[in-house]
């Protein structure tokens, strides 16, 4: 089964994009579903539904992937590194923070993220990052299945899966947008 893109594309459109969206949010939008389609559509839809809301909340509606706003600074994990002088600022689809983050996504996607942090705003790595991270509570502890499953629908503490309940009321809205726009071709 595939998503139907006319239908997805029109209601997000109208929905969150005041009617029009450029040929790069299309492109990224539909590598997204790609990977969805061929990795994880036996999941519930409406963990599409938040990872696309939380990608498009994170990346300020590009859907492509983007460099934390001020690169950390202020926070711990803007610091570099004592060891790799790097900084482990967010990055992605999902604003990838930390160094451990970077270190397990990265083994878990067979990539050396650590080494070059940048690799995160590829979107080959972003897309997989966004939803393994998701699925596995690797951000936080929380993950989709703790707020999405067959007896709960609790779109405003699935944000808990990222940053505490930092948008919450705004990424759940976006969220029932994008899951009234999924809908799906054979």
């Amino acid at each position: 089964m595939t998503v139907n893109r006319k239908f997805f594309f029109d209601h997000v459109r109208a929905g969150l994009f005041g009617g029009s969206l450029n040929q790069t949010q299309v492109e990224n939008l539909d590598a997204i579903l790609d990977y969805w389609e061929k990795q994880a559509a036996a999941h519930d839809d409406r963990w599409l539904a938040y990872a696309l809301a939380t990608a498009y909340h994170e990346t300020d509606k590009t859907f492509g992937p983007i460099a934390e706003y001020g690169h950390g600074k202020g926070r711990p994990y803007g610091l570099p590194d004592p060891q790799t002088h790097l900084i482990y600022y967010g990055r992605g689809l999902v604003q990838l923070t930390w160094k451990r983050n970077y270190k397990t996504c990265g083994d878990l996607l067979g990539v050396e993220l650590v080494a070059d942090p940048e690799k995160a705003l590829q979107l080959e790595y972003a897309i997989p990052i966004l939803f393994i991270g998701m699925e596995r509570g690797l951000f936080t502890g929380k993950k989709l299945s703790d707020y999405l499953h067959d007896t709960t629908e609790d779109w405003v503490h699935a944000r808990r899966i990222i940053n505490g309940l930092d948008c919450a009321d705004m990424i759940a809205g976006y969220a029932r947008i994008f899951y009234a726009a999924l809908s799906y071709t054979t």
